[in-house]
């Protein structure tokens, strides 16, 4: 069974990232189905939405699907036969994602209405609605210097982290050691309780660079031999997003934040233990790397490893399941054409430069989507 779930993951990450797509297929594996396909359309029936094939009926797990379409702004609970069950009235576009939670709220992260910085899966007005549509609270990150976007994801104690945008000036980005000259937007993470409506603890990549740039600017160093740095030059795009954070999953066996980097196709694991001054700097926390990267992998080539392989280019949603200590990984492909599906062991020790074990993985040269 698991096996078809991972393939469902696979898929349902395309139907909820890409920006075309209005179908779902369920892809098998063809060795092991002896299933004769079966299609169910349905383009009359207004509660019913795309074509579903099914090629091993008999094995598909008979779940429902939460579907993130944001090309049409539109987000509903839909079962196997593509039938929607419920679907909610957003009150702006979807920023890109949103959560189910246990008791039927929908924590959506939706688009602000006078945006400032306006990359693709921008947000910058996070909701609770509830099932009836009724917004139970919002909180607004969205300014001049701020943004956020892509991705939260809820801890157990009922906060919510959040990636957030954070502008710096072509001044300050020079002071950095950035080798170009225009703004530039890192990525931040932001932890707000719902309950006070308190931003209550912050961890921001600007405070871990490293570059070998210009010795006269700050963070100069060898970046090979500071692999728990990020390198300010690694990716250098002109819009200024430069690291395109997409997607956070938290390991709550550990306290660890797993954070899906698009632009260095890498996964960021920064320690949640912290508190806000540790993560500012190099110590402190259960791992006592501060905010350094405890782990990182994915892309060697993005802290100047020459000894490793590169394993993702591209690569979405840390989709992790603390019961069992995995997490699977949507691996875009795009300079390949072609998509991977991935489920990793947790590391029980972190060593960068070692890849986490790989259980499982599914492929197809049909299976591609660069979102």
């Amino acid at each position: 069974m698991r096996k078809y779930i991972a393939i469902l993951l696979g898929i349902w990450l395309i139907t909820s990232c890409s920006k075309d797509s209005d179908s779902l297929i369920i892809t098998p594996d063809e060795q092991e189905s002896t299933d004769t396909p079966s299609d169910t359309t349905a383009t009359s029936e207004t509660n019913r939405v795309g074509e579903v094939t099914f090629f091993a009926e008999s094995k598909v797990d008979n779940s429902i699907l939460l579907v993130n379409d944001a090309l049409n702004n539109r987000v509903y609970l839909m079962d196997k036969t593509s039938e929607i069950l419920h679907e909610w009235e957003l009150t702006a576009g979807l920023g890109n994602d949103c959560l189910l939670l246990e008791n039927g709220q929908l924590l959506a992260l939706l688009e602000a209405s006078s945006p400032k910085i306006e990359f693709g899966g921008f947000g910058g007005n996070l909701q609770l609605i509830n099932p009836d549509n009724s917004i139970e609270w919002q909180y607004s990150i969205s300014n001049e210097t701020l943004m956020s976007h892509h991705d939260v994801e809820m801890l157990p104690n009922g906060n919510i982290l959040i990636l957030v945008w954070v502008k710096k000036t072509s001044e300050e980005a020079a002071q950095a050691g950035f080798k170009d000259d225009y703004d530039i937007f890192p990525e931040s993470v932001f932890e707000l309780n719902p309950k006070t409506m308190e931003i209550v603890w912050k961890w921001h990549s600007w405070d871990h660079l490293i570059q070998d740039h210009d010795d006269t600017k700050d963070n100069f160093g060898t970046v090979a031999e500071n692999p728990h740095k990020i390198n300010i030059n690694f990716n250098t795009n002109e819009s200024g997003d430069i690291m395109h954070a997409n997607g956070i999953g938290y390991d709550s066996n550990k306290d660890l934040i797993y954070i899906s980097v698009n632009f260095f196709s890498e996964i960021w694991v920064i320690d949640h233990s912290t508190s806000e001054q540790e993560a500012a700097g190099s110590r402190g926390g259960n791992f006592n790397k501060g905010g350094d990267l405890v782990f990182r992998f994915g892309n060697p080539n993005a802290y100047d490893n020459v000894d490793a392989a590169r394993l993702f280019y591209n690569n979405h949603y840390p989709n992790i399941n603390n019961n069992q200590s995995t997490m699977f990984m949507f691996m875009n492909g795009n300079s390949q054409g072609q998509s991977t599906v991935y489920e990793f062991k947790l590391p029980q020790e972190f060593s960068i430069g070692d890849d986490p074990e790989i259980l499982w993985e599914f492929t197809h040269p049909d299976l591609y989507s660069p979102k």
